[in-house]
């Protein structure tokens, strides 16, 4: 890449394909994007759907270092390293949240945050807990926020 525009971080393929120093980092890049945008407050704009997608396109070229030189071997690989990261993701989500939880708990009622809400998102966890966190991971803005809300929330990790 001998231009860079800010554009480009719109853009799935840019992640894919990213050089640093002649060393291929797509791979890395694509399973710390997956790892935020599961974890991490700020990946909730992160490209996740379709970098998903052109992750399946560019596998050889993605896999490259690790490549086994079988094609479905690669996919396999592939899909159980973005499916580690994207329980990694949620892992750490729900840690923060429940470190964090307490101090919520205490914290005084303002215009935005009222302890009504984390009472309401207590008993949705305790009803629809396992349901809900695994219908969010299909949800691009609420797969971020569900497993930090849970942890808040203390759901069980049943």
């Amino acid at each position: 890449m001998t231009h860079f525009d800010w554009k480009q971080l719109f853009n799935p393929e840019f992640y894919i394909l990213l050089e640093f120093s002649g060393i291929k980092i797509g791979l890395y890049v694509v399973l710390f994007i997956i790892f935020a945008e599961t974890g991490l407050l700020a990946g909730f704009f992160l490209p996740g759907d379709s970098l998903l997608f052109l992750c399946g396109i560019y596998s050889t070229p993605l896999l490259q270092s690790l490549s086994t030189g079988n094609d479905f071997l690669n996919i396999t690989l592939l899909a159980t390293l973005i499916s580690i990261m994207g329980i990694f993701g949620n892992m750490a989500g729900y840690w923060f949240g429940y470190k964090s939880g307490s101090y919520l708990y205490k914290k005084e009622d303002t215009f935005l945050f009222k302890k009504k809400y984390l009472y309401q998102s207590h008993d949705f966890f305790e009803k629809h807990g396992s349901k809900a966190i695994v219908f969010a991971r299909f949800l691009p803005i609420v797969r971020t926020f569900a497993p930090i809300i849970a942890g808040i929330a203390g759901m069980d990790k049943k």
